[in-house]
């Protein structure tokens, strides 16, 4: 379907609209899992803030005092204008304040040298509520996995099944480590969301991220999901996005460290970074977290991760980063930053992002600001521009999944916004 198909932003609000409103709703807007509903436009306008009241999550905890974000909101970015990338249907120059409506943006917010210089909130959600973050979850999960490559408790070039023996017979077995962290796997594996019967949908039925139809006699857990995906390639090959890698890497981060991916989020990010909300993962009907695309998170708490990976790996609760605490090493965020094989990820068919690279489970855009970012579908993003001292911590509920609809009118609309707030 047509963008232009859809109800726009403001047409498609979901407290305009009212789903979930009243005791009961009126029974043609109330929201279910069951029925497919938190994947379905315009309900996941609301279902995007709200999936710990339709899906069973588990809690990833704060601690301690909250971390300060100095406020210095500014009025003159709104006005702000580019050019949308070419051919993408969008033929003439936008400013910013359209870009948010164009691409469904639920929340924005935007830290100049650690202040807030714009925090926006559209539809359903709030400060206090947090929102699924999808794919950005994967770089949660790759950094991570960095983390103990660095410090020497995962070894990169470690195969698969020598830390998951379950998957011995799958087409993981002989794939390293770092394969998985760039996701260099030469695994059958379509993540084709316009198609309800790709693969990627069936993990999420497996993992109960996704309703399963009457008769459903599939896998019942995400782990279970993995083991029946062949190889049909070699791996370290091109770069393929395939969520299931991420599910992989996460067993993996579990099967090493003897923790839960909710604990190490924990325990790594949201406690010492003195986050502002708990957040909290989706899991299967075995308790199991979903590392692919399951994290919920508040918008200041995403742009504080994004800030920490900005000060090469370091925060401090009071907002005073002189004599911060030391979260990631700075040859982690030094490793991020640098990207991985553009050749590998030139064949991949990504032509909004041409010279990018993949590397950690970060998208590496290679620009002359050196921004990266983590990205999510239907419009998620943490997206880092060292050069601007910029972090952008965006959350979208956009009626076409894949970022190929939003990265014209974000792209270069992130990017003006980093050379304006330089200039």
């Amino acid at each position: 379907m047509a963008l232009h198909t859809y109800p726009d932003a403001n047409a498609s609000d979901p407290v305009h609209m009212g789903w979930m409103q009243g005791s009961p709703p009126p029974t043609d807007r109330i929201i279910r899992f069951a029925d497919g509903g938190t994947t379905r436009f315009p309900e996941i306008r609301w279902a995007f803030s709200n999936l710990r009241q339709l899906m069973p999550t588990i809690a990833v905890l704060r601690a301690g005092p909250i971390s300060a974000l100095p406020m210095a909101v500014r009025d003159d970015l709104d006005a702000i204008t580019f050019t949308p990338l070419p051919n993408s249907g969008f033929d003439t120059p936008m400013t910013w304040q359209q870009s948010l409506a164009a691409n469904y943006t639920d929340g924005i917010l935007v830290l100049h040298r650690g202040q807030i210089v714009q925090e926006r909130y559209f539809g359903a959600l709030t400060p206090d509520r947090v929102h699924i973050a999808m794919s950005v979850t994967k770089s949660y999960v790759g950094t991570l996995a960095a983390m103990l490559v660095a410090d020497g408790s995962l070894d990169p070039g470690s195969l698969v099944a020598a830390h998951i023996p379950e998957l011995t017979h799958s087409g993981f077995a002989t794939a390293t480590i770092r394969h998985l962290m760039d996701m260099r796997v030469g695994i059958t594996f379509s993540e084709d969301y316009t198609d309800p019967n790709a693969a990627i949908w069936n993990y999420a039925r497996a993992g109960s991220f996704w309703p399963r139809p009457p008769g459903y006699t599939g896998p019942t857990s995400f782990y279970e999901s993995l083991r029946s995906i062949p190889q049909d390639r070699p791996h370290g090959g091109d770069f393929r996005y395939q969520t299931a890698i991420t599910e992989v890497l996460g067993w993996v981060l579990r099967r090493v460290t003897g923790q839960p991916l909710e604990t190490l989020i924990s325990t790594r990010f949201w406690q010492p970074l003195g986050m502002e909300h708990d957040a909290c993962l989706t899991v299967d009907e075995t308790g199991t977290a979903m590392a692919g695309a399951g994290f919920n998170a508040a918008l200041r708490d995403q742009a504080r991760f994004g800030e920490m990976l900005r000060l090469g790996g370091t925060a401090n609760r009071l907002g005073d980063t002189a004599n911060g605490q030391q979260i990631i090493s700075p040859a982690v965020i030094a490793d991020i930053a640098r990207g991985g094989d553009r050749s590998a990820f030139a064949t991949a068919g990504y032509n909004r992002m041409p010279g990018a690279s993949y590397r950690n489970m970060w998208w590496c855009l290679h620009n002359d600001h050196g921004a990266y970012a983590a990205r999510g579908i239907h419009g998620q993003a943490i997206y880092i521009d060292p050069v601007a001292e910029m972090v952008i911590a965006r959350f979208g509920s956009h009626p076409m999944a894949a970022n190929a609809n939003l990265d014209p009118t974000s792209l270069p609309a992130f990017h003006a916004l980093a050379k304006h707030l330089m200039a």
